[in-house]
């Protein structure tokens, strides 16, 4: 199975002055666990895990206070549409990250994470039948 099968279509973008707060609201409104961030100034784009969010609550940070760029992991792993999931898990299980930004022609086209290759492994789910009385 490619990663184009397994990713989420459905991208976040932020920009690197969101408040940590404004990225958490989005990414809960739009149930994803990462946002891509977007910073021309810096050279490109970054991600935005809910880890990275968790882990500066945890230090006492001020949500409102603290900005995206200050937490984005710039060292990024991307993977490509017509990577093989095998591929995807084994880039983010030799980096140790749980999503890698999916591009094509250098644009952000999804997100895979390790949630998605999960489902793609795992046997779908089967719900009992419901015993209906006749």
């Amino acid at each position: 199975m490619l990663v184009r099968e397994a990713m989420s279509s459905v991208v976040l973008t932020i920009g690197p002055a969101h408040t940590l707060r404004q990225a958490a609201t989005l990414m809960s409104a739009r149930r994803v666990g990462a946002a891509v961030v977007h910073d021309p100034d810096a050279g490109g784009i970054g991600i935005l895990t809910e880890r990275d969010i968790l882990n500066s609550l945890g230090r006492g940070q001020d949500p409102d206070a603290e900005r995206a760029h200050a937490h984005t992991t710039t060292d990024v792993v991307f993977a490509t549409p017509s990577w093989t999931v095998e591929e995807a898990a084994g880039a983010m299980a030799h980096g140790g990250f749980r999503h890698l930004i999916v591009l094509d022609r250098d644009e952000p086209v999804g997100v895979v994470s390790v949630r998605d290759i999960i489902r793609c492994w795992a046997p779908a789910r089967q719900v009992p039948a419901q015993h209906v009385p006749a």
